[in-house]
């Protein structure tokens, strides 16, 4: 889009059973077709985000989330209220479907994937939550299956370079910032 061009607001309805949907409404700052940026902006956390003793979200943190059409997950890269980058997070959920007047719906399936910024190996989080989700009868066994298969194609394209995609690094906090002036 060019300078000065508002940027549509994407509302997206993000399920995460046994829950209502959360409506999350968030700047579209890149449509490549196969990949779309959004910005989180001034996160509301009543509590940070904790990942082993590291803080890697709190409130007023901004996150920019991409989002791959027909993927089984989608990408946030993290940071803390002062801007400072703690990581990349996969949300495994279902493909975004994409509606008419910029509304996107998913469900969310328990797993996520951390890569964090100080080094380390990927961590998978939260492999009891969705234990849980099919217990409750939240999820069925394929959509578990799914999810788990999602999270070793993640691991596996990490182990060869392949993850996160370019683009993820390519688009830091500040870029995503300037792109979202225009909104």
């Amino acid at each position: 889009m060019p300078d000065g061009v508002k940027r549509p607001i994407v509302h997206i309805h993000y399920l995460r059973p046994p829950g209502p949907p959360h409506v999350f409404d968030q700047p579209l700052l890149h449509d490549g077709g196969n990949v779309k940026i959004t910005l989180a902006r001034h996160l509301p956390l009543a509590e940070p985000k904790r990942i082993d003793d590291t803080v890697c979200l709190e409130a007023g943190s901004d996150v920019v989330w991409f989002t791959f059409p027909g993927v089984w997950h989608d990408v946030g890269r993290f940071h803390r209220a002062d801007g400072t980058f703690t990581g990349i997070y996969a949300n495994i959920l279902t493909p975004p479907v994409f509606e008419a007047g910029d509304v996107w719906r998913t469900t969310d399936l328990f797993l996520d994937v951390w890569l964090p910024f100080e080094g380390g190996p990927p961590r998978v989080l939260d492999l009891d939550e969705l234990e849980v989700a099919l217990e409750r009868g939240w999820i069925d066994r394929p959509t578990q299956a799914r999810a788990l298969e999602e999270v070793e194609r993640i691991l596996d394209a990490e182990r060869k370079g392949r993850w996160p995609p370019p683009i993820v690094q390519e688009w830091t906090l500040a870029r995503a910032r300037q792109a979202a002036v225009a909104v």
